[in-house]
């Protein structure tokens, strides 16, 4: 059964076209620094929010429009994988990523839970034999059920956590079974509401012992994908531990799990933590920990997490930058975690907002790279860093100096000449890269 028969495969078409179901930028066979944008880009499609997102908000009901509701919840979940594949397929993206709640229902036990992940994956992975479409990464859902109301991994209930493991140990079988190339884990309510009667340490080093469970087992059964914490400041606990890509990485060097961890970060939770993308994006850099990307963007006028699909040039320009000093994203991706909004309810508005997105990313592909091939920001910067390149900033770099020596230096030099940033033309000059 097709759920999209009336649109075709997606195809490029480029700017000129006026047809909607086609793309204007993304070109997945072009040429780009030498590897394809197909190969660059590694899109990914999230189940979550394509699958099984209803429209609904805080204050209003459902409204989106979907024809693969079964008579059950089982009988709904594989027309889901039916459609899910048919979108992969039409948009050509080659990765999906999914929560284990996403594909398969839970049921009345986790006896019953894990045999309808059985059996669900089964399907997942006959179609993925089928069209060659690979799984990015998948990961469990510890926040959304009641047993999770005070955490999962940092909950003060021994039974909570030994249930959360349940479902992580049978994230990695399935992770196995559909060879994942990375695994996640979001601490959706591993925090607090108050330190009153929270023990911040205890629940944190509980944290990483799952963390090296996963890391265990996953050696134990010959899988070892790149996991991957997906950091987040709030929403819904108030405080999260995984609070950005710094703090993210202050726990993971803290608890020795360098090795085995790296950061999957998004648009929309950067925003939330007082960031922009390619900040987060630019600190887990530095701590060679860039692992994969989850591409969505908030709105700036409201306070949460509103998932929209990014369609700023600006920043995605800015965010491939980053991808492109960091020698590209794989195993990693680039993970549409965006749904529809409330008001755009047709099925193929899921076709459309997908188009948009990946268009533009390809422009900030484009752009970035032009940035980097014309040493835009290189140039910038090594000349605002000049001063160190010879004289008393050479000796500084080379350590040759002391306290002593640089206040002996300072007395002797007299007063310091401002030099200006010139911020407001380079942010100009910036614009040339985005036409």
């Amino acid at each position: 059964m097709s759920y999209f028969s009336t649109v075709d495969k997606i195809k490029y078409e480029g700017v000129t076209t006026e047809n909607p179901m086609a793309f204007r930028h993304y070109n997945p066979s072009e040429m780009v620094m030498g590897k394809t944008m197909k190969e660059h880009l590694r899109f990914a499609v999230a189940y979550w929010h394509t699958m099984t997102q209803d429209g609904s908000d805080p204050f209003g009901s459902p409204t989106n429009i979907r024809t693969w509701a079964g008579s059950t919840p089982v009988e709904t979940a594989k027309n889901r994988v039916e459609a899910f594949f048919e979108i992969l397929e039409k948009l050509g993206v080659e990765y999906f990523c999914f929560h284990d709640v996403d594909i398969a229902p839970e049921g009345d036990s986790l006896e019953e839970f894990f045999n309808n992940i059985d059996e669900i994956t089964d399907l997942i992975k006959a179609k993925m034999d089928q069209t060659g479409i690979k799984l990015l990464w998948n990961t469990a859902n510890m926040f959304s059920h009641p047993r999770y109301v005070n955490g999962a991994a940092s909950s003060n209930s021994a039974e909570v956590f030994a249930y959360a493991a349940a479902q992580v140990k049978k994230g990695l079988d399935i992770s196995k079974k559909l060879g994942g190339e990375n695994y996640v884990f979001w601490g959706g309510r591993e925090g607090y509401e108050s330190l009153l009667n929270t023990d911040m340490k205890f629940e944190q080093d509980n944290i990483a012992r799952l963390f090296k469970m996963a890391v265990a087992y996953g050696e134990k059964i010959g899988h070892k994908p790149q996991f991957l914490i997906e950091p987040k400041p709030k929403e819904p606990s108030k405080h999260q531990y995984d609070f950005d890509a710094a703090t993210t990485m202050a726990f993971i060097q803290k608890y020795g799990l360098e090795g085995d961890f790296k950061l999957n970060l998004e648009a929309n939770h950067a925003t939330l933590a007082g960031h922009t993308f390619e900040h987060e994006m630019n600190v887990a850099r530095c701590y060679d920990a860039l692992g994969s990307i989850d591409a969505n963007q908030g709105d700036m006028l409201l306070g949460w997490d509103t998932d929209e699909f990014p369609t700023n040039i600006y920043d995605t320009t800015l965010a491939m930058y980053e991808i492109l000093e960091n020698g590209g994203i794989a195993p990693g991706g680039i993970n549409f975690d965006s749904k529809v909004r409330r008001s755009s309810f047709e099925m193929e508005d899921l076709l459309l907002a997908h188009i948009a997105g990946m268009d533009t990313f390809a422009r900030g592909l484009k752009a970035a790279a032009k940035l980097k091939e014309e040493r835009f920001f290189d140039d910038l910067k090594d000349k605002r860093y000049a001063s160190y390149n010879e004289g008393i900033g050479a000796r500084i770099l080379s350590d040759e100096e002391t306290l002593e020596s640089l206040t002996e230096y300072s007395l002797q030099n007299g007063d310091i000449k401002l030099e200006s940033s010139h911020l407001e033309f380079v942010k100009s000059r910036l614009n040339d890269y985005l036409v």
